[in-house]
């Protein structure tokens, strides 16, 4: 739980960035707020027409009994409506990393000079980017259709979906948003998926915590710019770098006219 703990503390400080380079983190906001007006639509469009299509996926219910039919058709609009906003989110992420890669990338490297003072070299670059995120999106859609499957168990099925739900995308969530610093580095996929793994509470905790706040209306857009800079913050613990560089030790000073004190007798004092 510890690690958990921590890993979602990380997105909060990847927040401090604000403080630090507010003109990198302002300009994060502007693909977030294009693509999410196109997914926010959309979900509204979903919503409206779920109902009927709920009512043509169950003619058998026509003749139950009202509450179990009513009851039927409910579990099923609410699991298909979490399903299609947990696929949102995830296509949400993957499509505003491709789209603003240069803004992101401008927010990477405030964060890796802030914590650290230095920059990899190795470049991320818009294709792979896109290549990345088309993978999430595949990725995410197995996890959307378990989370709709559990959501159709009876009584329990809204609340084991949504939590399932939120767990692996969460997981996939914290995959995509580490993948720039740790390909900066010079890992290719698999060994970045090594390192995920090798600290999966820690990225668990920094994904679900992303995931919930972008569940919440407009907070996919006003996190993502610190979801970046925490998963770069993620990446730098993971490493075990430390949060700034280490500076040399001062050069002795010696006073004029002072004599350096003579090397330690090893010998002579190991036979005492």
């Amino acid at each position: 739980m510890r690690e958990f703990l921590a890993g979602a503390g990380l997105l909060a400080r990847g927040l401090r960035q604000w403080r630090r380079t507010p003109g990198a983190m302002a300009l994060g906001l502007i693909p977030g707020t294009l693509v999410g007006l196109l997914f926010g639509g959309a979900l509204v469009a979903w919503g409206l027409v779920l109902p009927g299509l709920v009512d043509d996926w169950t003619p058998f219910a026509d003749g139950w009994a009202p509450f179990w039919a009513g009851a039927l058709r409910t579990a099923i609009g609410v699991a298909s409506f979490g399903a299609a906003l947990l696929l949102a989110v995830v296509s949400f992420t993957a499509v505003t990393l491709a789209v603003g890669e240069p803004f992101y990338d401008r927010i990477w490297r405030a964060t890796e000079r802030s914590a650290t003072g230095e920059v990899p070299d190795a470049e991320y670059g818009f294709w792979r980017a896109a290549g990345d995120s088309a993978l999430l999106i595949l990725r995410g859609i197995p996890a959307a259709a378990l989370a709709w499957l559990l959501g159709l168990i009876p009584f329990v099925g809204g609340v084991v979906g949504f939590a399932a739900g939120v767990l692996l995308t969460g997981w996939l969530l914290a995959d995509e948003l580490t993948s720039r610093a740790l390909s900066a580095r010079g890992l290719d996929r698999r060994a970045r998926r090594a390192i995920i793994r090798a600290h999966r509470a820690r990225a668990l905790g920094f994904g679900v915590a992303t995931q919930l706040c972008f569940l919440v209306p407009f907070g996919a857009v006003a996190v993502m710019p610190a979801a970046v800079a925490g998963s770069t913050l993620w990446v730098h613990a993971a490493l075990g770098r430390g949060s700034a560089t280490p500076s040399p030790a001062p050069p002795a000073v010696v006073r004029p006219g002072a004599q350096p004190a003579p090397p330690a007798n090893r010998a002579s004092d190991a036979a005492r």
